[in-house]
């Protein structure tokens, strides 16, 4: 399956693809915010940066249980440092507990490996595809 996002600007890429992605497995609007956890990542690359990010949230969602209603970013450095420091990413998961009785898991989601994720400028800002496995 490949979930596609477009934004303004890389930030607003990086929040629509990963909620794009963990959609697959739970819809949105039947989870509440009724709890937060925070999720951080880094990569070379702003693809590989998405691809850690996103397998991050759906480590919290399948292994931790933890659904997720809204994204935000606290941190969102994608400026490349000398020494090769790594882009990262500190983000607010706001959701709560899974209940499958409400929420009505439809799949389980594999990692989106770092090849399965390209980023491009295009008019007006950004596009991001993400290949994942269901």
């Amino acid at each position: 399956m490949e979930v596609v996002a477009a934004g303004a600007t890389l930030e607003e890429v990086f929040v629509r693809a990963a909620q794009g992605v963990l959609a697959l497995a739970v819809d949105p609007e039947s989870v509440e915010g009724r709890d937060v956890r925070e999720v951080r990542a880094h990569g070379r690359t702003p693809e590989a940066l998405l691809a850690h990010w996103i397998s991050e949230c759906l480590y919290l969602q399948e292994v931790e249980g933890f659904v997720c209603r809204r994204l935000e970013l606290a941190v969102f450095d994608t400026t490349p440092r000398p020494g090769g420091e790594p882009l990262r990413l500190h983000s607010v998961v706001h959701g709560e507990e899974l209940d499958p009785a409400r929420h009505h898991p439809k799949t389980s989601i594999k990692a989106a490996p770092p090849g399965g994720v390209s980023i491009r400028a295009i008019e007006g800002g950004y596009e991001a595809r993400i290949t994942v496995e269901a």
